[in-house]
């Protein structure tokens, strides 16, 4: 049987520094002494999300969120097997400070290097791609996630109000496995559907952060109607804040056509995120827990 290929996550994290230069965060690897992004391998179980934040945090020592999606590395490594790499670009989160950093025997420098320099500072052909690919997205965007609920009992199991229904087991696992994707968006604000089954989808992420939960009754499949969920979503747009809207399999076509992107299926549990500035969608990405 081929061995399957070493998964790892990571990414290009950028700020505007002096003279309104911008800057690319680059570490250095003494092991292998080559310059590249902050990266790594996925923990057992891991998702790719909370790989790449999580790895950014232990290389550089920053907390970053996560931006639009870019194109996944794959190549061959020096023992044989193939790496596949997923990034995304970021921003720093508080201080991005790396003045301080306390080199190790894995990463020797962290540092921020200008966009110019930084093209010739990268090692590896695939990292420039990657780089050249950033560009055009390092400006910073916001998060809209369009979430549909966890799995829910089925309805011909249920025979009170179908508002009331719950969801599974499974749905509840969901719903807790959400908490560090939601986060990696940067998500401040939860926007639900009033029905049970999506309030319990996001309420894990509002438990552990602090963050509130609106209720619409909008977003129900009761009462969706579309210039309601129409308004909801350019408001949403237009609100500053990163957030999450959390609706049913019905009332998604709509919820995607007021944001003027494609339909795509979505199973339970699973999220499109649509990053936006200045109420264009620049991106967008599905993720499943």
């Amino acid at each position: 049987m081929e061995p399957r290929d070493v998964r790892a996550a990571g990414a290009v994290v950028t700020r505007k520094g002096g003279r309104a230069q911008w800057e690319v965060l680059l570490v250095h690897r003494p092991k292998y002494d080559d310059w590249s992004f902050p990266k790594g391998k996925l923990d057992p179980g891991e998702h790719v999300v909370t790989a790449a934040v999580r790895e950014v945090a232990e290389e550089t020592g920053l907390d970053v969120r996560l931006g639009p999606a870019l194109g996944r590395q794959r190549y061959l490594q020096s023992n044989g097997r193939w790496k596949t790499v997923d990034y995304w670009t970021a921003r720093v989160l508080g201080s991005d400070d790396v003045s301080g950093y306390r080199p190790n025997a894995e990463i020797d420098a962290v540092e921020w290097v200008p966009w110019h320099d930084a093209e010739r500072r990268l090692t590896y052909p695939y990292d420039r791609d990657t780089l050249a690919e950033a560009r055009p997205l390092r400006r910073r965007t916001r998060a809209l996630v369009v979430l549909r609920h966890g799995k829910a009992r089925s309805r011909s199991a249920w025979r009170r109000d179908d508002r009331l229904r719950p969801l599974l087991r499974l749905g509840e696992v969901q719903s807790e496995h959400l908490v560090p994707l939601l986060a990696a968006f940067d998500v401040t604000v939860a926007h639900s559907s009033s029905s049970t089954r999506c309030v319990q989808t996001v309420t894990p992420y509002a438990d552990v952060t602090g963050w509130p939960v609106k209720l619409h009754d909008v977003l129900s499949e009761e009462g969706a109607e579309v210039d309601g969920v129409v308004d909801l979503v350019d408001s949403l747009l237009e609100c500053g804040e990163s957030v999450v809207l959390c609706t049913h399999r019905p009332v998604l076509p709509t919820v995607l056509d007021a944001l003027r992107v494609p339909d795509v299926r979505l199973e339970p549990g699973a999220m499109l995120v649509v990053h936006h500035r200045k109420r264009r969608v620049v991106a967008s990405e599905v993720l499943t827990t």
